[in-house]
Formats: C-alpha cells, structure tokens, sequence
C-alpha cells in the first residue's frame, strides 16, 4: 500500500533470499542511488522491519548485506527500529561481524503496556486518579445519551465507513486536517481495505444516540492490539469521546484475549495515563565498504 500511494519515482528493490528453493526472508527496500532504504516513510510508519524465518537470521542478513554490496549499495538506511525488531537485534550484529560501521540513535517513543485477563484487573492497575476519572467520564457518557460501541472489519463494511471515519478524524484538530492530505486518504483507504481483506484491521465506532461521535482504527495482530489513529466530533469534546473510544478499545481487546496493547509512536499524556510504558525507538543506519 505504501509503495502504491508514496514510491513514484523511486526504484523498488525488494530482496527475497532462498536456500535450496526455500523462502527464508523477505527486505523490502527502494534505492535512491547508492543508498537502500526499508520501504516506508514516518509520517505513517511508526516503526519498521522485514520478515525473516526464525532461525535463519543471521544467513539471511549476511547474504542481504553481500547482495546489497554488489548492486553498488554504500549507505542501508533502516530507518526507525525497536530494540526488540528482527532488524535492530540480527541485521546490526551481522554487519558488526562483518565490520561495517553501523549507529543507532534514540529517535522517538512507543508506548505499549500488557494486558490483564479482565477489565476490573486493568482498572485496578490504574493510579486511583485515573481510575476515578474513568468511571466518572463512564457514567456522565451513558447519562447523556444512548451508547453503541461497534466494530466494523470486513472489507465490505470497511469500505462503505472508512468515509465517516475520515471525516471525524479531520474534525477535531486542525493539524489532523492538515495531515490527512488527498495522498494520504488513498493511502489509509488501500490500507483499511487490505488489512480489512486480511482480518487484521478493526475500524471503531462510538455512536451516541445512533450518531457517530468518534473512531478509533485499530490493526489487531496474533495476541497484540495497535492503536492507529482516532478522531471524534468536536461537538461531544465536552463527553471525553476521544479518549473513551480508546478505553473501549482496550476493554475489547482484554475482552478477546489479547495481551498486549500498543499505543504506537508519541508520549501523548492519555497513553501514560492508561497505563503504557515507554518503548524506546532507535533511527539505525550501516554504513557498507
């Protein structure tokens, strides 16, 4: 989807490494002369990484670096990691093996926090303040009208409210407007549509009396739930839509099992406050001989 809407004029260059015709890895990279970079951009992209079977790391990065040496390749920009991604913990020590020079810096925060098995678990986890404020904004929520917390996630329901979900989104905050350009909106649309294909998109809904009041885009992952993006109608801020929608999410994602929640990039206030705890993010780069 990202190559679709951003990569016009850059020259693909996806590496797939086979032994004995077994698929063992996958590095989407594009090139921009002499530099190779992962497939992605921040303004959309939180965090990056490739896909490599479990065990054959190591070959596979070292037969990347060689392949990537020569097509020519002097500078691999891996762009923004976790410390935990296939990336930062086997491509960095394959090229220190190979004594290339490579730097990582800090660059931005994740916040993420587990899951506890039930709701009043995750309440009680929280600061009594906090906990309070919840069930406050709760209760004056059901006092003021009617609630309806849905989820829409196949590709046909998707499709026909991906529309509303833009449209709160660039509601609230005039910098969410700004950002939501005609680029990006084919972008989130081809997305919500895949991930919807592939059952891992969930597209949340706050309706107040039978009006959509907020909306939460979730990506929903083996055991772990993503927070993507959120917008909510201005005229219900005095209600706390926005950061209810996203307690709803948390009481859905506890509610099916997950254990994890990820908050993804930013140290917004509310993400502390709901219990997630910093993941640091490192912007890493090898330099090749």
């Amino acid at each position: 989807m990202w190559w679709q809407t951003f990569g016009s004029g850059l020259e693909p260059h996806l590496c797939a490494i086979r032994f004995d015709d077994e698929l063992i890895g996958i590095a989407p990279l594009f090139l921009q002369g002499n530099k190779a970079r992962l497939v992605g951009s921040p303004d959309v992209c939180d965090y990056l990484d490739v896909i490599v079977a479990p065990g054959s790391e190591g070959a596979f990065f070292e037969h990347l670096i060689s392949h990537l040496e020569q097509q020519g390749i002097t500078h691999l920009d891996l762009g923004v990691l976790r410390a935990d991604s296939i990336v930062f913990s086997h491509l960095l020590a394959a090229a220190k093996r190979l004594n290339y020079e490579v730097s990582c810096e800090p660059e931005d925060i994740s916040m993420e926090m587990k899951l506890p098995s039930t709701w009043d678990a995750f309440l009680n986890g929280l600061t009594g303040k906090e906990r309070h404020e919840i069930r406050r904004k709760l209760r004056r929520l059901s006092e003021a009208a009617h609630i309806n917390f849905r989820v829409v996630e196949s590709k046909a329901e998707v499709s026909g409210q991906i529309d509303t979900f833009f449209e709160l989104f660039k509601s609230n905050q005039s910098d969410k407007s700004d950002f939501m350009t005609a680029q990006r909106v084919s972008f989130f649309r081809s997305l919500a549509g895949a991930l919807a294909e592939a059952r891992i998109l969930k597209l949340f809904f706050l309706d107040l009396d039978d009006r959509p009041a907020a909306a939460t885009m979730c990506f929903d992952y083996n055991s772990t739930v993503y927070l993507y993006n959120n917008g909510y109608d201005e005229r219900y801020r005095s209600l706390s839509v926005g950061l209810l929608s996203k307690v709803f999410t948390i009481q859905n994602s506890i509610e099916r099992g997950k254990t994890k929640y990820d908050f993804l990039k930013g140290t917004e206030a509310y993400k502390k406050r709901l219990g997630g705890k910093p993941v640091q993010l490192f912007r890493c780069q090898v330099e090749l001989r």
